[in-house]
């Protein structure tokens, strides 16, 4: 993918008390480029409760590729093609939940846990344009990402 139709990803997950922070840092890691820096913000719940909040800003177009080449494993990227009108808002972000527990043990899946937030590139700055640039991106990510399985096999 040689152009980005990306400004940039972020990506973000809760740290509850009752969760192991190192874990939950390594399961926002499996979608970030190595030695990514991760910020981290302690809130307290509504009971008191120690929340931390880890996230990342990926703004470099190396690193926006890196993390859309994660997200190219999903399983399912097909129905999130499919489903961009709905996934795309009127600001022109793309949003998709991804299941916490599995990117711990490094796998991608859609699923609870993470939010990832990433703000597409329309010229003009019009919805439509930015669900258009946003399957053309994450369908070419699903074809290449299959041809390479092909090569493998």
């Amino acid at each position: 993918m040689a152009s980005v139709p990306f400004h940039y990803v972020d990506l973000r997950t809760f740290c509850y008390a009752t969760e192991d922070e190192k874990r939950v840092e390594q399961a926002l890691r499996t979608f970030l480029p190595d030695e990514f820096e991760v910020d981290r913000v302690v809130n307290e719940g509504h009971h008191g409760d120690r929340i931390v909040v880890r996230s990342a800003r990926v703004e470099n177009a190396d690193d926006v590729r890196h993390v859309l080449s994660v997200l190219s494993e999903l399983p399912d990227v097909d129905r999130v093609i499919d489903e961009l009108d709905e996934r795309v808002d009127d600001n022109n972000s793309l949003f998709l939940r991804l299941d916490k527990q599995a990117a711990f043990g490094g796998d991608v899946r859609l699923g609870p846990g993470l939010t990832l937030r990433a703000k597409v590139e329309a010229y003009p700055a019009k919805r439509e344009k930015a669900v258009e640039n946003a399957r053309e991106a994450l369908s070419t990510l699903a074809a290449e990402s299959a041809g390479s399985d092909a090569a493998d096999a």
